[in-house]
C-alpha cells in the first residue's frame, strides 16, 4: 500500500504544484492606498498602512498610531466550454463536453493590522500583520478538469516588526522582519495503480504549513517638502512546508484512505517597490509607483518523504512581473480627501502554462477611495477597486498530460471587486 501512495503521489502533486506559482499576490494591504491603485504607495507614508511598503515611512508618523482595517474580496471567474478527458491508463474517454462553470473563485476578507511609535526625533518602530498571498478556487468534485483541480486553497498571514531611522532632515531608512506563515490545501482526482490494474476518480488531498522569516529594506528621500521618492525591498520567503497526503481510495476498491508525510520547498517572491509622490498644490497631488515581482525565483517544486527521499519535483515556467500605476488626490477640505488611480498588472504564467488552479491573465485596475478625518483622534479611509481580467485560455494537451492527468481545454473570463475600510487612531 505504501508503493501505491508513492506512485499516486507523483501524479497527485505535479498536478497541484501549479497553484503555490502564480497569480495569488495580494496588494490589499491599505485602504487608503487602495484608493489610488497603490500608486505611490512606496513615497506616500500618509498613515502608518504604507509602511507595508515601506518601513522607512514611519520616520513621518509622529506619535502612536494604530489602524486596523480589512479588505473584502470578491472575484468572479468563469470557465466556458470546458472539456477534459481522463488519463489515457483509465480509458482517455471525454469528461463533461463543453461544460460552463461559474462561482469557481470565491470571496474572502484580507485584514490589515499596523501599531508605530515615535521613540526620539530619529528613531521609529511598528509592527505590521497582513495577509500578502491567499486565494480560494473551488470546482465541483466530477467536472472536466478534475485530474488537474477541484480545490485550491492557499493563505498566508505575515507580521512584521520594523524600525526606521532618520538618518537627515531628507533620508529616512528602515528595515523589517517578516514571519511568514503559510497554510496550503490542494484538492483533485487522481487514479491508482494496484495489482488489478488503473483506477480513477480516487480524491488526493494535499495539506501542509510552514513558518519562515524574510528581511525588508527601504529607504525615503524628500527632494522638497512637496516631492519624495520611496524604494522597498522584500526578500523573497524560502518556505518548506510540512504535511500529509491523503487519499480516499474510489468506492469500488473499498472504503479506504492512504495518507503519507511529505515536505515540500517553495519560496513566495522578492519584491522591489519604487514609488514618487508630488503635491501641485494645497489641494491637489499625483503620484507613481513601479514594483517587480520576481516569481521566477519559483523555479522548480521538489516533493519529498520524511526520509529525504525526492518522489518528484517538477520545473516551473513562471516569469518576473511589472505593476505600474499613477493616482491622483484631491483634499476638499480639512475633513475630506478624494483618491484615484489606474494600475497595469502583469500575469505571471505564460499561455502555454497556465492551468485551471489559476487561470491567470494581464488585469487592469480602477480604484477610488475617500479619507474622512472624524476629529483629531480618528481617520477613517475606504477604498474600491475594480480590475478586468484579459480573457485567459487554457490548453493543456500534452503526452505527458494526457498520460497522467488526462487532457482540459477552456476559456476563462474573469473580474474582481476589492472593497476597503480602515480606521486610524492617533494616540
Amino acid at each position: 500500500m505504501k508503493k501505491i501512495l508513492t506512485l499516486t503521489a507523483l501524479g497527485t502533486i505535479l498536478g497541484a504544484s501549479q497553484a503555490v506559482a502564480s497569480g495569488f499576490n495580494l496588494k490589499e494591504q491599505s485602504a487608503a492606498a487602495m484608493g489610488n491603485a497603490f500608486a505611490g504607495a512606496t513615497a506616500g507614508a500618509e498613515d502608518v498602512s504604507y509602511s507595508y511598503f515601506n518601513a522607512a515611512g514611519l520616520t513621518r508618523q509622529q506619535g502612536d498610531k494604530f489602524t486596523f482595517g480589512g479588505t473584502y474580496i470578491a472575484p468572479r471567474s468563469k470557465a466556458r466550454h470546458a472539456s477534459g478527458t481522463q488519463p489515457i491508463p483509465v480509458g482517455g474517454s471525454v469528461i463533461n463536453e463543453g461544460q460552463n462553470t461559474s462561482n469557481i473563485v470565491h470571496a474572502a476578507v484580507a485584514p490589515h493590522i499596523y501599531y508605530s511609535h515615535q521613540f526620539n526625533d530619529r528613531l521609529y518602530g511598528g509592527i505590521s500583520v497582513n495577509v500578502p498571498f491567499g486565494m480560494v478556487v473551488k470546482y465541483d468534485d466530477d467536472w472536466a478538469g478534475k485530474y488537474h483541480g477541484t480545490l485550491s486553497k492557499v493563505t498566508t498571514v505575515t507580521t512584521t516588526p520594523m524600525v526606521a531611522y532618520k538618518a537627515t532632515n531628507e533620508l529616512s531608512l528602515g528595515a523589517g522582519l517578516p514571519i511568514q506563515y503559510t497554510k496550503a490545501r490542494l484538492r483533485n482526482a487522481t487514479m491508482l495503480q494496484t495489482p488489478l490494474g488503473y483506477v480513477p476518480d480516487n480524491k488526493a488531498t494535499l495539506e501542509g504549513d510552514a513558518l519562515d522569516v524574510g528581511y525588508q529594506l527601504s529607504a525615503m528621500y524628500d527632494f522638497t517638502p512637496q516631492t519624495r521618492v520611496g524604494v522597498n525591498y522584500r526578500s523573497e520567503v524560502r518556505q518548506k512546508l510540512a504535511g500529509d497526503l491523503d487519499v480516499a481510495v474510489n468506492p469500488a476498491l473499498g472504503s479506504t484512505t492512504l495518507s503519507q508525510d511529505i515536505t515540500a520547498k517553495l519560496n513566495t517572491p522578492a519584491m522591489l517597490g519604487v514609488g514618487v509622490y508630488h503635491e501641485l498644490n494645497d489641494k491637489w497631488a499625483v503620484m507613481a509607483e513601479y514594483q517587480r515581482v520576481f516569481w521566477s525565483s519559483f523555479d522548480r517544486l521538489d516533493i519529498k518523504d520524511v526520509n529525504g527521499k525526492t518522489l518528484s519535483f517538477t520545473a516551473e515556467n513562471w516569469r518576473d512581473t511589472n505593476f505600474y500605476s499613477v493616482g491622483a488626490s484631491y483634499k476638499v477640505n480639512d475633513q475630506w480627501k478624494l483618491r484615484a488611480g489606474l494600475a497595469y498588472d502583469q500575469r505571471a504564467v505564460g499561455d502555454r502554462d497556465r492551468t485551471p488552479r489559476i487561470p491567470d491573465s494581464d488585469r487592469i485596475w480602477y480604484s477610488l477611495g475617500a479619507q474622512y478625518n472624524q476629529n483629531e483622534k480618528i481617520t477613517w479611509n475606504a477604498g474600491y477597486t475594480y480590475i478586468r481580467a484579459e480573457r485567459a485560455y487554457v490548453n493543456l494537451n500534452s503526452a505527458y498530460d494526457a498520460m497522467v492527468r488526462g487532457t482540459y481545454r477552456a476559456k476563462y473570463n474573469n473580474d474582481l471587486h476589492m472593497f476597503g475600510l480602515s480606521m486610524t487612531y492617533n494616540f
